[in-house]
């Protein structure tokens, strides 16, 4: 690994534990503006207050979300979009390039990859790509696979998700975000084909903040590397209490009822 890849990697994932707690706010493009990323600089700065290793955006937002002061916290890029009004929303398509990270100051660039999508093939055509661009440049690459198309009956089954994940590192993925599988032996057959850090997805909002804390702790049981979750967290009305007590399992190896006391519930 060229240095420069290695030094960037090192400010988001932890280099004693290679663990990290990433916050994704990409959504906007999506979805729009929801609830928690209105005010980036106050989100970006709970974020960092409670510990988060990086935050994750769209270049646009990167200039409304900088900060002056306060904790220093790693940023990626985000590089693929897709809106929900569009009827191909599972195929995304690039909106940025891996030199544009380096201008913005990014740490890593990610790209969304939707398997089982008609157009699956030209998503997989930009992973190689922007892999082959991250080489050159000394940039770290996130890979975030899902399956998800009219051939896929089932995003979490164990079998889908490995396959996920395996995709993403063979395509040159630094690091692969793939959705949990729901149980600590079933993510530990995802993670056992992967030689480089798997993050899980946060998906959409559960019901309690021990349910959040529980999936967070099974997933390093099972030898993952940690958490990529946007919703759950940065909509949480504790959220920078939550960050500390993702971080006290994370990197503390504290327990659930131990990071459940920090949130205060």
């Amino acid at each position: 690994m060229y240095i420069g890849k290695k030094v960037r990697l090192e400010r988001i994932i932890n280099r004693q534990n290679q663990r990290s707690i990433i916050v994704p706010m990409d959504h906007g493009v999506t979805i729009g503006a929801v609830e928690g990323l209105v005010d980036m600089r106050e989100t970006v700065n709970d974020m960092a207050t409670g510990g988060a290793d990086a935050v994750l955006m769209h270049k646009g937002l990167v200039r409304c979300a900088h900060r002056s002061a306060g904790k220093d916290i790693g940023l990626i890029v985000h590089l693929s979009a897709s809106t929900a009004l569009s009827p191909s929303g599972n195929t995304k398509t690039l909106v940025s390039t891996v030199e544009e990270g380096v201008k913005y100051g990014a740490d890593c660039v990610s790209v969304h990859v939707n398997l089982g999508d008609p157009n699956e093939r030209l998503m997989l055509a930009d992973l190689g790509k922007v892999a082959e661009s991250c080489d050159n440049w000394g940039m770290p690459l996130l890979a975030m696979i899902y399956a998800r198309g009219p051939q896929v009956s089932n995003g979490y089954a164990t079998d889908v998700v490995a396959h996920c994940a395996r995709v993403g590192v063979e395509l040159g993925a630094d690091i692969v975000k793939v959705p949990y599988t729901g149980d600590v032996d079933s993510f530990s057959t995802v993670v056992s084909a992967c030689c480089v850090p798997v993050l899980i997805a946060g998906g959409e909002r559960m019901d309690s903040t021990r349910q959040i804390l529980q999936m967070v702790f099974d997933s390093l049981r099972a030898a993952g590397s940690g958490i990529s979750v946007g919703r759950n967290v940065f909509q949480h009305p504790r959220r920078v209490l939550l960050i500390k007590a993702l971080r006290a399992i994370v990197h503390e190896n504290s327990t659930v009822d131990q990071a459940i006391e920090i949130v205060g519930e």
